[in-house]
């Protein structure tokens, strides 16, 4: 069973960086896929990147050049860098894992933890 459990996130301000961390508590097998969802109220939740064991990656186009997914495949741990930061990045971010770059199947999602970009 997959256990997510996120840390990271808070308040910056526009073109600041923060790092947000997740990392799978019982880490019973090595997870395919894992990344980051993020959703704002009233809105789907949306992907914002992913990364597969053989270190392909998906991100969405608004965050391109901006964000960097990485991880660590033995402990089922991965991190997003996200630079540049803008307003419009300001959501509950959600870490997933599961067998695609997308969420049609979810083992697990973390508990969620605020971004908010504002001066």
């Amino acid at each position: 069973q997959v256990q997510l459990v996120e840390s990271g996130g808070g308040l910056v301000q526009p073109g600041g960086s923060l790092r947000l961390s997740c990392a799978d508590s019982n880490n019973a097998f090595t997870v395919y896929a894992m990344g980051w969802f993020r959703q704002i109220p009233g809105k789907p939740r949306d992907l914002v990147a992913a990364i597969t064991t053989p270190g392909d990656t998906r991100y969405a186009d608004s965050v391109k050049g901006r964000f960097t997914i990485s991880r660590d495949e033995a402990k089922n741990t991965v991190w997003l860098q996200m630079d540049s930061l803008q307003p419009e990045d300001t959501a509950v971010y959600y870490c997933y894992a599961g067998p695609e770059m997308n969420d049609r199947i979810v083992y697990a999602w973390g508990q969620g933890t605020q971004v908010t970009v504002s001066s």
